[in-house]
């Protein structure tokens, strides 16, 4: 499907993304760049990659297909470098968890005759780093591809047809609708499970082998979420601050409401509320992006 695929960042998208194009013959070459020598090594020990370059742009050159996998924050730095050395007709695109800060800060450094199709593979673990990518990650998980207006349709077509060869199931979406809806799917939850594994462990009352010992009834799950790479989701919230403090005060709202319900003793407001949203657990269970096992959400095995 392209002759070279230029990966800039191998952590666990990265690699497995090298992983599935490799084991699926979707790339002649893949060509890597990672900022540190220890990744560097890893990925060639590894052989994730045909080629590791010191630079984002000795990466970029020659490449038809450019991945962005990199925390968001460092995008517009990024772009500045591979900018003029990016080969006409080329696609560039990324894996970042919000899109219209990638068409800002990427955008004005794409030169004419290049293409740049963000997308965002909804797919992940708490793990990082290119040890952590394997080839079946975004099986069954949806890509979203946030073409910019007046993007050349035959390019985000086939960065489509890219993704669902690469196992996931693709929607088209408008950039700033994707942020919207991922800070309340994604984002804010991900704030929360940060906050509350903090209260814990701020907890004077309560002592932290207590928090350990006695975390399967449900703080387990809060703390998959908030072992999360640091850097990734701090560019995330930094980037995508409007959607997320648009959540926020929904969210906050119906807290309080909640808090009222529990101390004038509302059991109905409660059973209602507990209801509904048991209903929506077993629609996520029902379309294939979770497992009923209690354990939901972690990896079982690499392939």
């Amino acid at each position: 499907m392209f002759e070279r695929l230029a990966l800039i960042g191998v952590g666990l998208i990265g690699s497995s993304i090298a992983h599935r194009v490799r084991r699926e013959g979707l790339a002649k070459e893949i060509v890597a760049h990672a900022r540190s020598r220890e990744t560097r090594d890893t990925v060639l020990r590894l052989g994730i990659a045909d080629r590791v370059t010191d630079t984002a742009a000795m990466a970029v050159t020659g490449a038809d297909l450019v991945i962005l996998c990199t925390p968001v924050g460092a995008f517009a730095a990024v772009a500045a470098e591979i900018g003029p050395h990016l080969m006409q007709g080329a696609i560039v695109s990324d894996v970042g968890s919000v899109k219209q800060a990638v068409i800002d800060d990427v955008g004005p450094y794409i030169p004419p005759g290049v293409h740049l199709i963000p997308g965002h593979p909804v797919a992940g673990t708490e793990n990082s780093g290119p040890e952590s990518g394997f080839a079946e990650l975004f099986d069954g998980r949806w890509c979203i591809i946030t073409p910019p207006e007046g993007a050349d349709a035959d390019a985000a077509d086939r960065l489509v047809r890219f993704w669902q060869t690469l196992g996931s199931k693709t929607e088209v979406m408008d950039a700033r609708h994707h942020d919207l809806v991922l800070a309340i799917t994604s984002h804010v939850p991900h704030l929360i499970a940060y906050n509350i594994v903090g209260t814990a462990a701020d907890l004077e009352t309560v002592t932290q082998s207590e928090v350990i010992k006695f975390s399967a009834g449900g703080f387990r799950d809060f703390t998959r979420i908030a072992a999360s790479d640091p850097t990734m989701w701090r560019d995330i919230f930094l980037n995508n601050k409007e959607a997320v403090l648009e959540m926020l005060g929904r969210f906050t709202e119906d807290l309080t409401a909640l808090q009222r319900a529990i101390r004038w003793g509302d059991g109905d407001t409660l059973f209602n509320l507990f209801t509904r949203t048991r209903a929506i657990r077993r629609e996520v269970i029902d379309a294939g992006q979770e497992t009923p096992a209690p354990d939901f959400g972690r990896s079982h095995g690499k392939g």
